[in-house]
């Protein structure tokens, strides 16, 4: 595969190499599409979540949020705090 990189490109692969963080310009463009791909796979699972979201305010299974419910939650979240806390003391 060869590729061709505009000079910005270029010079930022070469930045890299100088940096010492990689050893060849083929380390760089894998990194690049390592990170790419994972961007991509985060992308599907928030678009996937999303749709769920969607499906479950079309079906009625959600709720407003109020200042009594966000109460509600909160205390749950010390509730659940102050059991994890007794049941794992400091070491």
């Amino acid at each position: 595969m060869n590729i061709s990189l505009p000079d910005d490109l270029s010079a930022f692969v070469a930045e890299q190499l100088e940096s010492g963080g990689y050893n060849n310009q083929s380390e760089v463009v894998r990194e690049g599409l390592r990170l790419m791909r994972n961007r991509a796979d985060k992308l599907r699972r928030l678009s996937a979540a999303l749709d769920a979201g969607s499906a479950d305010i079309d079906a009625g299974k959600t709720q407003p949020l109020t200042d009594s419910l966000l109460s509600e939650i909160a205390e749950r979240g010390r509730e659940r705090v102050a059991r994890e806390t007794i049941s794992s003391p400091e070491r």
